[in-house]
């Protein structure tokens, strides 16, 4: 009974330590998931033959994460057994938390989104500049408005990405989960194209979807929109089945227009991002993280619990 508490524990651990900030990129796991990823060549190919090599590439990484994942996890449950003893099990849960850290980044994503706002302040320039490390679309052109929607966009979608969805599968999985799941969205990032190379990249993409499909919904219950209803179609509104929903979560609950030109406009009917609105975003987003991880911990302890 003790153990079920060890996930649990290890999810506070990890939060905790992440205000911290993150480890050096010799020792970041998705550093190194990068790397392997980086090393295929997304080349225009035939759809069946971009598929099977995109497929196979993917399969091999992921088995390769998250066959080294289960034995640290087993090794560590093997030289601590945590079930004899409470010093045991703290000592289990603070190494379990450390080596989950790296898989979630709170603070680094919260970080770098307000230092888009800080930029702006400085100059529209800077601020555009800042924006350009955190997403992939052209910020050469976007106005005041835009940029600040655009850090709203990413501080939204990736509290998904970067938190909640890596504590959930930490919770149904433990360590592999959290670790396939950073592996399949860090591949959907480097491989996830729309042109001649999709195919290539079409498992990868698929596999981040079905992924991500219930924490994606969750992230965005856990901003509180005002109105479900709202939500479900605003959601709908983007080209992703999933990223929509907390982007359009945060929409609602700020009264606040988010969009990419030419490709989507949440909650057409809100207020324009004004230099508060990254404040009071980045205050939701963090109110959800707290709610998140009380309730995943609680799902971890349940699903450990004997019968």
């Amino acid at each position: 009974m003790a153990t079920a508490l060890l996930l649990p524990l290890a999810i506070g651990v990890a939060l905790l330590v992440d205000r911290l900030g993150e480890p050096p990129a010799w020792a970041h796991p998705v550093v190194g998931m990068g790397r392997y990823l980086g090393l295929f060549r997304l080349t225009r190919l035939a759809p069946a033959a971009g598929f099977i090599a995109g497929a196979l590439a993917w399969l091999v990484g992921a088995a390769a994460v998250v066959g080294a994942a289960m034995a640290v996890e087993i090794g560590l449950w093997t030289a601590l057994q945590p079930w004899a003893s409470p010093g045991r099990l703290a000592a289990a849960a603070l190494l379990l938390g450390l080596l989950l850290k790296p898989l979630l980044a709170w603070r680094m994503l919260a970080d770098e989104v307000m230092a888009v706002d800080t930029a702006l302040a400085s100059s529209l320039d800077a601020g555009r500049a800042r924006l350009a490390r955190l997403v992939s679309r052209d910020t050469a052109a976007l106005t005041e408005t835009e940029v600040r929607e655009a850090a709203i966009e990413t501080l939204a979608e990736n509290l998904n990405d970067s938190v909640i969805a890596p504590l959930f599968w930490f919770a149904i999985a433990g360590l592999p989960g959290a670790a396939l799941y950073r592996f399949a969205n860090t591949a959907d990032a480097m491989w996830g194209y729309r042109d001649e190379r999709e195919w290539c990249g079409k498992w990868a993409a698929r596999a981040d979807d079905l992924l991500s499909w219930l924490p994606a919904r969750l992230s965005a219950l856990l901003l509180w929109p005002p109105a479900l209803g709202a939500l479900r179609r605003e959601a709908g509104r983007t080209p992703s089945p999933n990223s929509g929903w907390p982007m359009a979560a945060m929409a609602l609950r700020l009264d606040v227009r988010l969009g990419k030109p030419g490709v989507y406009l949440l909650h057409a009917t809100g207020q324009a991002a004004m230099a508060a609105t990254l404040q009071a975003a980045r205050r939701a987003a963090r109110h959800a993280v707290i709610a998140a991880a009380a309730l995943i911990a609680a799902l971890a302890w349940a699903l450990r619990m004997p019968p």
